[in-house]
């Protein structure tokens, strides 16, 4: 099991996220992995940096391999992702993975065009991977879909593609994805919901293939603190993932969640003062079969989190490898 830091640029500028990535590798981390946003889940967070002019400087500052989660289809044409992935990818080799999803009307309403619904923004999404795919193989592609591609080619690709994995939250979402991504990624949660997601990625064709997780969790040296923390900065985000998608702003979707209490933070974000437990969370989740876990500290201070996660949490789990 690989333990990786996530890299929130909804909440955090990003040269100080550079500068909290090269403390996760001093600390013990295995990897990283990065959002990429154009608005923050709500005005609170306040920050928004370009995820892919980051990885750059991330993958050049550390030794990392690195992960990010995007939506090709409408604010991103998929052949400037392929094209994107495929230059990290030729300067840092084996080190990119990219993992794909259907978007929020958060981030893709800037474009000003129709907001499709969930299945045809999923038929959308499966013509971006193919596309993407295709073109890192060297093909020229034309495609008239959804998505519309003339003669594209590219001509700088690594010697071996990223992994292309898929973005799910949802059990649906999870057996479609099984068909045709290289692996999943989701979000931490209650385990009976977890469990679900995974058994459908497996039955859906995902046996075997590796399963990535977000880890979403509130540390702090009292509980207290680590509840506030994830209730000022997290709590937009536990709404249900259909409403999520829908709603146009940072404002929108703070309004929705205005019934959210500090409590109903449990469960959607592990939260604890105490080492040993999130030791044991790790352990669980890596049961379930998940290889890859990147440890998002919700709250803001990243720098004692990191620092009481290399100290007491990584040396548990130090066999880990560096490789994606």
């Amino acid at each position: 099991m690989k333990i990786g830091f996530h890299a929130s640029h909804e909440q955090f500028k990003p040269s100080r996220l550079l500068e909290l990535a090269k403390m996760a590798e001093d600390a013990g981390f295995h990897a990283a992995m990065c959002s990429d946003h154009f608005h923050p889940w709500s005005p609170r967070q306040g920050e928004s940096g370009y995820a892919w002019s980051w990885l750059g400087a991330a993958l050049l500052a550390t030794s990392l391999p690195f992960g990010i989660v995007c939506a090709p289809g409408q604010r991103y044409h998929p052949a400037i992702i392929a094209q994107a992935a495929a230059t990290l990818a030729e300067m840092f080799p084996d080190r990119l993975w990219v993992a794909v999803g259907s978007g929020q009307l958060l981030n893709e309403a800037i474009t000003g065009e129709r907001w499709p619904p969930k299945a045809e923004r999923n038929e959308r999404l499966l013509e971006c991977a193919e596309i993407m795919r295709s073109l890192w193989a060297g093909e020229t592609v034309t495609h008239h879909g959804l998505v519309v591609v003339e003669e594209a080619k590219i001509y700088t690709r690594p010697l071996r593609a990223p992994l292309l994995i898929g973005a799910a939250i949802t059990p649906e979402t999870a057996e479609w994805i099984g068909g045709w991504a290289d692996g999943l990624i989701t979000i931490s949660g209650p385990q009976t919901e977890m469990k679900a997601v995974v058994e459908a990625f497996r039955s859906g064709g995902g046996e075997g293939k590796p399963m990535f997780l977000q880890m979403q969790i509130s540390y702090a040296p009292m509980e207290e603190e680590a509840l506030q923390g994830a209730w000022d900065q997290w709590r937009s985000t536990i709404l249900k993932s259909s409403v999520l998608s829908d709603l146009r702003s940072p404002e929108s979707i703070d309004s929705a969640a205005a019934f959210v209490t500090p409590e109903d933070m449990r469960g959607p974000v592990q939260i604890s003062a105490d080492s040993n437990r999130f030791i044991e969370w790790l352990q669980e989740f890596s049961a379930m079969g998940f290889e890859n876990i990147y440890v998002h500290n919700v709250n803001l201070d990243q720098k004692r989190f990191i620092e009481e996660f290399g100290e007491h949490v990584l040396p548990v789990f130090s066999g880990a490898g560096t490789t994606v």
